[in-house]
């Protein structure tokens, strides 16, 4: 749900510095509350059983950390309603109401869905959002390493909820990738640039975390637990947002003015994360329509009988795009063309939008259920008793999970092609890996300048107006 932000860096002919602290607030140490928790024990004769008993315990001192938590999109996986240009009323998504086209949706699933949500039983549409008890404290600020969530976000069994409530402190990497970096249902499956490659990383998966040991947090600051970051595969519009020059004064910093005249057209991530999937390799195709065979050898790069057949790709080239920020999104019910590819989240931008600029991005294809009839896409139920991962059953599956979305289905269904798009923004390279002028301006650049909107490298031809 959250992105982070990527850094003009100084180029190696320049003597400029940059400090890679200066601007980022100076994390304060953590509470030790070993003591703190054996004590408030002690004194009320109580013991940890559950994971809202640990919250109630925890609410005893931060009173309002829960009524922050509730007020934020890490517990309502859902924006408020957003004026938006490309439709007539106000559009509210997230996690909890739209479709991607990886497991495709929650709907239906939300105990297996629901593992990473910032909550203890969302198992159903019942789940009461406006109970205190029901936040997770332990899944951001646990440093013991040992917790672990189970089905509809409850901790898993055996779990020592006391040793995890006296370890809490500032959330880490782990904290925060252990649901960003599996989004999808595996490590590095969605984001391309988001995988546990960056836990511990070298300087040349991520320059940040890998030579300065910065957290997420360093970057997505935090205040009353909003997190600041964005993601377009669940966000309409462009606030609360991480920018590079958040930190780094991008022309001061290059010293050259070459690269300076490409500030206005030319994001920071695409010169400086040239690939993606470092390490571990990412999901670039799903093909839901071959699920099902029980016959098929299984591997988890290639086929599962329950998800289909993939491709991984890993040190992938980006696509490069025109991207303003925005993306307008498929919206449950909303009717496609089966005969051209379904945009799950379309980018905004173009080469006339003078707020637009070039990125890279992770581009990925699936082939997913739809209405053969009504021309929709659908929402399958894949978790529980009837969900297709038990019995395979496909008319079924997708009955239960359109009625659970509110959706009509017709009883005819198909596979149709649709397309997500996911900016890279991490995994930021040294600066002496940064792209150079002929990578993008040659004949085997890897931008491809027409597709852009140019009538061809802009080196020769003159820049963003020759179009």
């Amino acid at each position: 749900m959250v992105f982070g932000t990527v850094f003009f860096l100084v180029s190696p002919s320049t003597t400029i510095e940059d400090d890679p602290w200066a601007n980022v607030p100076i994390r304060v140490d953590g509470t030790d509350h070993s003591n703190l928790i054996t004590g408030a024990l002690a004194d009320s004769g109580t013991t940890l059983e559950t994971g809202p008993d640990v919250t109630r315990l925890c609410l005893t001192c931060h009173e309002d950390a829960a009524h922050e938590v509730m007020d934020t999109v890490h517990w309502t996986w859902q924006s408020e309603p957003i004026e938006v240009s490309w439709r007539d009323e106000p559009v509210s998504i997230g996690k909890a109401n739209t479709l991607n086209n990886f497991c495709i949706g929650i709907q239906s699933n939300e105990a297996g869905c629901t593992r990473c949500h910032a909550g203890y039983g969302w198992s159903d549409d019942t789940f009461d959002f406006t109970t205190e008890d029901n936040t997770d404290c332990l899944v951001c600020h646990d440093q013991s390493g040992t917790y672990v969530k189970a089905s509809a976000g409850l901790p898993a069994e055996g779990v020592d909820l006391i040793s995890v409530a006296q370890s809490v402190g500032t959330p880490t990497r782990e904290n925060c990738g252990g649901c960003h970096f599996n989004g999808g249902g595996g490590n590095g499956v969605k984001h391309g640039d988001l995988d546990e490659s960056l836990y511990f990383p070298t300087e040349n998966v991520d320059v940040h975390m890998g030579r300065y040991d910065f957290l997420c947090v360093d970057c997505h600051e935090t205040e009353q637990h909003q997190i600041s970051g964005r993601s377009i595969s669940v966000s309409v519009d462009n606030a609360n947002q991480v920018a590079c020059t958040d930190c780094h004064t991008a022309d001061l910093v290059h010293g050259d003015e070459r690269i300076t005249a490409h500030l206005d057209t030319v994001a920071c991530q695409t010169c400086h994360v040239p690939a993606g999937a470092l390490r571990d390799a990412t999901k670039m195709e799903w093909d839901w329509s071959t699920a099902g065979d029980p016959d098929r050898e299984e591997n988890i790069h290639e086929y599962l009988r329950i998800k289909g057949s993939f491709v991984y790709e890993r040190n992938f080239m980006p696509d490069y795009l025109w991207y303003d920020g925005t993306a307008q999104h498929y919206i449950l019910g909303d009717e496609i063309d089966p005969n051209e590819v379904a945009f799950i989240n379309k980018l905004n931008g173009s080469i006339d939008d003078p707020n637009s600029m070039i990125w890279p991005f992770k581009v990925h294809d699936a082939n997913q259920p739809y209405d053969t009839v009504y021309n929709i896409l659908l929402q399958p139920n894949t978790v529980g008793p009837e969900g297709y991962w038990t019995l395979f059953d496909w008319d079924l599956a997708l009955q239960n999970g359109a009625e659970a979305a509110g959706i009509p289905y017709s009883g005819e269904y198909g596979f149709t092609h649709t397309q997500m798009f996911w900016p890279q923004t991490h995994m930021v390279q040294p600066a002496e890996n940064a792209l150079q002028c002929t990578d993008c301006h040659s004949d085997n650049g890897r931008f491809d300048w027409e597709a852009l909107g140019y009538i061809g490298d802009p080196m020769t031809w003159g820049g963003r107006d020759s179009q």
